[in-house]
């Protein structure tokens, strides 16, 4: 049984702002550069009972709530806060999951600190971090991955909910299937058009039936509606997708946009030579990208991608860009289209067993 904690700070990149600038304190602050073609970053909690929202479009934001501060993001002093935060967590636990800068798993089961109880440890570390930081957390504690993520949003902001083995079936059953991970909106509806609304409902349906409509996906929401989730912490678990993105500062037709291609593709890959040197590091086996990946959002925030796997991947930049221009004769839109952002990526990073041959030949 794994004693599991997951941290969440609480509006981590706002809350950093408003610590640092107290003449920010208890107003509605929204981290995001101004204009039409950005997107909110993050927003205090003063902002969002105006229902501002990450990742919204600014113009918006500023819309639902004109009186907003708006502060452009300082991504370095972010994540010189995330690598103290992170110290704190390595005082009990090697077993560090880091989803992003304000984000991880902790598995607590065998912790490196003589408090007794996973309880215990995640008041230490949201005490320590308060201490340390003057910024709060939120933690939720139960004995796997998925149910500490919910619980740890239970009592936001500055909360901690426990869920104990015992309690983790009654934990779920009112809860809307909306809240297990992978269910989005077109998971939901499907899920309601059979009659599913809660994970209580999911329980009572047949695994076969969910099988019959999802796929294996079926079988995994059958199991998550019992709470069962055997995914291990994974402190070194390596990026299984390398990209870059930006938002151009034009709408663009498709025809336009095969320079921006060319940029995201370079960039991409010297993202990727950095993970490769960092594997070679940290002494993880060589891995190899097979599939390139091309992203799109159109200018009413319609997002697509075209992807591609090789037989070899590519062998620098440059091929990787030709493969990625490629992709763009895939995109099927009206001809009037205009498209706001472009990305380019390298996914299907596997161990390859051959990898050391084809080094041996480069």
């Amino acid at each position: 049984m794994r004693k599991v904690i997951h941290v969440d700070m609480d509006a981590f990149y706002a809350s950093v702002e408003q610590r640092d600038d107290p003449a920010l304190r208890g107003r509605p602050v929204v981290v995001a550069w101004r204009g039409a073609r950005s997107v909110v970053c993050a927003a205090s909690y003063e902002a969002r009972v105006f229902g501002v929202r990450s990742a919204m479009p600014a113009i918006r934001a500023e819309r639902l709530c004109p009186d907003a501060v708006f502060v452009p993001p300082d991504f370095a002093r972010y994540k010189e806060v995330s690598r103290q935060i992170r110290a704190i967590f390595a005082r009990h636990t090697d077993l560090v999951e880091p989803l992003s800068l304000d984000e991880a798993y902790l598995d607590v089961t065998q912790p490196r600190s003589a408090l007794p109880t996973a309880t215990e440890i995640a008041r230490d570390i949201r005490a320590a971090i308060l201490e340390e930081t003057r910024l709060t957390a939120s933690a939720g504690v139960a004995p796997n991955k998925f149910v500490a993520k919910i619980a740890s949003d239970w009592r936001k902001p500055d909360g901690l909910f426990v869920v104990p083995p015992s309690r983790v079936l009654d934990f779920l059953a009112p809860l809307p299937v909306a809240r297990l991970p992978g269910v989005g909106r077109v998971t939901e509806a499907r899920l309601l058009e059979l009659g599913i609304a809660t994970v209580s409902d999911l329980r009572a349906t047949a695994p076969e039936a969910l099988v019959a409509e999802f796929g294996r996906w079926g079988r995994r929401l059958h199991e998550l509606a019992f709470g069962i989730d055997e995914h291990p912490v994974e402190p070194e678990r390596p990026h299984s997708q390398i990209s870059s993105e930006d938002t151009l500062e034009h709408d663009a037709p498709i025809e336009a946009l095969a320079p921006h291609v060319e940029r995201m593709a370079q960039r991409t890959w010297t993202a990727w030579e950095r993970q490769r040197e960092r594997d070679a590091r940290e002494g993880r086996a060589p891995r190899r990208p097979r599939t390139v990946v091309l992203k799109l959002k159109t200018s009413d925030f319609r997002v697509l991608t075209r992807s591609l796997s090789l037989p070899r991947p590519p062998v620098d930049g440059s091929a990787l860009a030709d493969t990625a221009r490629g992709l763009l004769a895939r995109v099927a839109l009206p001809a009037s289209t205009r498209y706001r952002l472009v990305g380019v990526g390298l996914s299907n990073l596997a161990h390859d067993p051959q990898s050391d041959l084809f080094d041996a030949r480069e």
